[in-house]
């Protein structure tokens, strides 16, 4: 199997072909410190898996991750990262990831993550949450995107798109940005300045006009609405 790698750092390079060492039937084919590289590679390099970090010295991974999806639309995309919020999960799984797993998984998790994707499962780290997951699944499902379904629709396309526009206020959007980023609702009051009743009073607003019932699930329409 093929394995592209988009990694800056180089104590988790050695740590992935390390991984890699133990099994024969793997092979690196690409191995990139950052976004440029990486996007270079892309276009002559062919690869059944990516393993991505989000966090690169001169851009995001969601990027390389909707541009694989452009050149190798049937590989396998496992995120490999720190970081465990929401807003960033929804969003590279929207992006076309097929796995997210946190770096301080130990190596036989690593292991048992590119066999379950290769097997046609989805795996993800259990300290993320599975409902955004179960979101992206069923929103994905059933939503009629544009051609270029690897874009992230702004507001404007949304609507036309058929995704109603919710009509947050400014404050709902401002709280709805704090809670993707993982705060609290006490957090985000104190953040705000505001009482805690009246964030959890703009919660169930946005709940409402989302139509929603989860946090994870608010943070991925909004996704979808170009919101956040």
């Amino acid at each position: 199997m093929r394995l592209f790698v988009v990694e800056d750092d180089p104590y988790w390079q050695q740590a992935i072909e390390a991984i890699v060492s133990h099994r024969p039937e793997f092979r690196i084919v690409a191995l990139c410190s950052n976004l440029r590289q990486a996007l270079r590679s892309m276009r002559t390099e062919l690869f059944d898996l990516m393993i991505v970090d989000l966090g690169l010295p001169d851009g995001s991974g969601i990027e390389a991750i909707r541009a694989a999806r452009q050149y190798q639309p049937d590989a396998d995309i496992l995120v490999a990262t720190v970081f465990a919020d929401e807003a960033n999960v929804v969003a590279a799984i929207f992006a076309g990831a097929t796995g997210y797993l946190l770096k301080e998984s130990t190596p036989t998790q690593w292991s048992a993550a590119i066999d379950d994707l290769r097997a046609g499962h989805s795996p993800i780290d259990p300290k993320i949450a599975r409902h955004i997951l179960a979101a992206v699944q069923r929103r994905t499902s059933t939503a009629q995107l544009s051609p270029r379904s690897d874009l992230r629709p702004s507001p404007v396309n949304a609507v036309a798109g058929g995704f109603e526009d919710p009509k947050l206020s400014p404050r709902e959007i401002e709280v709805l940005q704090l809670v993707a980023k993982g705060f609290t609702l006490v957090e985000v009051a104190r953040f705000l300045k505001l009482s805690p009743h009246t964030t959890r009073s703009h919660a169930k607003a946005i709940y409402r006009k989302l139509e929603v019932n989860t946090r994870g699930e608010a943070v991925f329409e909004a996704s979808l609405l170009g919101l956040i």
